[in-house]
């Protein structure tokens, strides 16, 4: 296997964030702003994250139920893989 990170995993480190501003997303998930915004953009559309506005930084990114159902999913899906 090649050393890149799959979307999958891409979307699972953003979800295990819980609730995190845009700088803390993109530097926790190791990715440059236009990929962050492909992926917020994505994850809202998907109902998995929701926008909150807050004093500062302005705006966090919180993840619904939805979203935690969805890092269930994908973390037993990985870690079925690992096992084999």
């Amino acid at each position: 296997m090649n050393n890149r990170r799959s979307n999958v995993h891409v979307i699972a480190d953003i979800l295990r964030l819980g609730e995190a501003g845009k700088t803390e997303i993109m530097y926790s998930a190791n990715m440059s702003y236009r990929q962050l915004q492909k992926y917020l953009d994505f994850l809202v559309r998907g109902e998995f994250l929701e926008r909150k506005v807050v004093p500062n930084p302005g705006i966090k990114y919180c993840v619904t139920e939805k979203g935690t159902r969805l890092l269930q999913s994908i973390e037993n899906v990985l870690g079925l893989l690992e096992l084999e």
